[in-house]
């Protein structure tokens, strides 16, 4: 593959290099370099820093004598250590463009600033220099390159090279020598398909070596699953290897996903030994048919169209690249796997495609023939064909690669959250400032809503969130009181005057973000309560429009719409529901007493304190009407439910 050898052209390695290559291998190593990138990244302070992007005499010479060809570029500190390893389809432009220019990346920079030496390898093809480059970035480890967190060993199912072979489940690929079939996804996956077999197909499950002579030495004996027909007992010579040969056969169909193929041979079989009037084993074969071909049904993803295909479904955050692979046999998903590139430089996405499809390619031996991917890579890989569906079967299995990327980005997401709790918060407060244009993090939210019918005792809810997340013991309801009617605006502005003023007056901290439910009215009315307050531009402020999720700001007519996926609006929406229930809960209590109280109003002998007591024990007047003058007067007292209920007209019958 390589036009020159290797050996002539890396640093050797010191006792100090050596060592430094061990501690880059720890545990601890993606955390400190980005620690130790980021200090490096806040030295560059002026664009007259970025001047020293320019190589020395000695550099500079040898990039000029790179030659145009495909190859792979290892840079090298002033420790002889190598902080950099990149392939490139023309070794010489591709090396200068490094030394030539000020970078957008502050990462990039730095990088380019520890450069003190210049190796590098050619090779044939662009494809080579790929898988080169992925073979010295896991020997190397450098420093600023892009890092596959490949920290999970998947399963694999094994069929033994035995005469009378196994099948079991490993997370070993080299515990036994035999055929791998997999990996699979996860652990579940593996056992339907081990599960299936079991059912279907009379296994051995020991793990005895069994051939001719241990049969004839008789070394072992008839265990429980001959007994229970889930083996044919092999050990004892109760089925030739030919027999057990046809069962390997079948279950080698189940793993390679071409159950339609077994599902035809099954149907034969069926209606041969049906002619042949042996009912009972067709009856047998009949149900393994179901088993098989309920299995079929949920395994199969894939359309008429696609008979067999590779899918590359890609997703990023801002620190990572995430890859979903599967390859589909007969429409059924026979191998898939999930993967993470963790960014050092602002590495591009085909960058990070090409280095998933090359490493898959490696690691499992694949030969890719027709390839499924959102976007095309940045390497040309020779025979390969490469497919961006926008509709039709090839575009519902990207999609479901895509569904499965997504299962494992959140499942990522919620172990490092486990490990640590802030993080989750901390990226959530990230995403939510970035999405509603804050200066700081919104760690502490408010929202408000009012409440009234026709104008009958208005009210407005005020919920608070923290971090995200409720703090019910920050809600607070207040009762409108220097409004008449239904005045919405009026009420808002009334409740953000009497809410933030009082915070002002006892000292407490004010929110980042205050969120009003309605539309431009209500953003205005509280816009002019900020105003007059003086906390304008010092508390961020937006409104939430009811019908189609529009966030607005004040002062922009036009409104935002997130992401209907998006962290952000799940809170904002969570906000808004919560203080409608709070609101909704208040009015209709202070609807209910007044009721009550209204209905007791001028009773003799009926005070305000007799009517709290019924509004507390029947909620409302109805309730109160249909009680009997008996629960009343436990209520009450006898003489006073007496009273109440002839006022009321209610009968001393016991209710229905």
């Amino acid at each position: 593959m390589c036009d020159e050898s290797i050996g002539g052209y890396l640093p050797k390695n010191t006792d100090e290099s050596t060592n430094d290559l061990q501690s880059l291998s720890s545990p601890t190593m993606g955390r400190e370099i980005d620690e130790a990138i980021e200090v490096d990244s806040r030295s560059v302070r002026s664009r007259d820093d970025l001047i020293n992007n320019r190589p020395g005499a000695v550099l500079r010479q040898k990039i000029l004598s790179l030659p145009e060809s495909p190859g792979v570029y290892l840079y090298i500190d002033k420790h002889g250590k190598v902080i950099y390893v990149g392939k490139a389809k023309r070794l010489k432009r591709r090396v200068s463009s490094y030394f030539n220019r000020i970078h957008d990346s502050a990462k990039t920079n730095v990088l380019v600033r520890n450069i003190a030496d210049l190796r590098f390898i050619v090779v044939s093809t662009e494809e080579d220099a790929l898988h080169l480059e992925n073979a010295m970035i896991k020997e190397y480890k450098p420093r600023y390159n892009i890092l596959l967190k490949d920290d999970k060993s998947y399963p694999w199912i094994v069929v033994t090279s035995e005469p009378y072979p196994r099948i079991f489940m490993t997370r070993n690929k080299s515990e036994i020598g035999g055929k791998y079939y997999g990996p699979y996804s996860n652990v579940q996956s593996a056992k339907v398909v081990m599960d299936l077999i079991r059912e279907l197909l009379p296994i051995r499950s020991c793990r005895h070596f069994i051939d001719a002579d241990s049969i004839r030495r008789g070394k072992t004996r008839i265990c429980l699953d001959y007994h229970i027909k889930k083996c044919e007992a092999p050990c004892v010579g109760y089925v030739s290897e030919s027999d057990y040969a046809r069962h390997i056969v079948q279950a080698r169909q189940i793993l390679n996903g071409e159950t339609r193929l077994l599902i035809g041979y099954l149907r034969d079989e069926m209606g041969r030994l049906s002619d042949e009037w042996r009912f009972e084993e067709a009856q047998a074969v009949k149900e393994r048919l179901a088993i098989v071909e309920k299995f079929n049904a949920k395994s199969s993803i894939g359309g008429n169209s696609v008979d067999e295909a590779d899918v590359f479904a890609y997703d990023e955050t801002s620190e990572s690249g995430y890859i979903h692979f599967m390859h589909l046999r007969h429409g059924a998903v026979v191998q898939s796997m999930s993967l993470e590139y963790r960014r050092r430089l602002a590495e591009p996405k085909e960058e990070i495609l090409s280095m998933a499809i090359g490493e898959i390619r490696q690691r499992f031996e694949r030969e890719y023939t027709e390839v499924i991917v959102p976007f095309m890579p940045d390497v040309e890989f020779e025979g390969v064909k490469f497919v961006i569906p926008q509709r039709g079967d090839r575009k519902k299995l990207l999609d479901v690669g895509m569904k499965n990327l997504h299962q494992f980005m959140t499942d990522r997401e919620k172990q490092a959250e486990m490990l640590d709790p802030e993080r989750g918060v901390k990226r959530l407060m990230e995403r939510m400032k970035a999405d509603f244009r804050l200066s700081v993090e919104p760690r502490h939210i408010e929202c408000f809503d009012n409440s009234n019918i026709q104008g009958t005792n208005p009210v407005s809810s005020c919920v608070v969130f923290k971090n995200g997340r409720p703090s019910k013991r920050d809600y607070r309801h207040f009762n409108i009181k220097t409004v008449e009617g239904p005045n919405d605006f009026a009420s808002m502005k009334e409740v953000l005057h009497r809410r933030y003023t009082r915070m002002m007056a006892e000292g407490e901290s004010l929110p980042q973000l205050v969120v009003v439910d309605g539309g431009k009215g209500q953003l205005s009315a509280a816009v002019e309560a900020f105003e007059e307050m003086g906390i304008r531009g010092v508390v961020a402020l937006v409104g939430i429009a009811k019908r189609l999720e529009e966030i607005y700001f004040p002062g922009d007519s036009l409104p935002l719409y997130i992401d209907k996926k998006s962290e952000s609006l799940r809170v904002i929406q969570a906000l808004r529901d919560e203080a409608h229930r709070f609101g909704i809960t208040h009015h209709r209590n202070r609807r209910s007493k007044s009721q009550v109280v209204g209905a007791l109003d001028g009773i003799k002998g009926i005070g305000e304190r007799t009517s709290q007591a019924l509004l507390r024990h029947f909620k409302s007047v109805k309730r109160l009407r249909e009680a009997t003058e008996e629960e009343i007067a436990s209520v009450v007292g006898v003489a006073k439910a007496h009273i109440i209920a002839e006022a009321l007209g209610i009968s001393d019958s016991a209710k229905d």
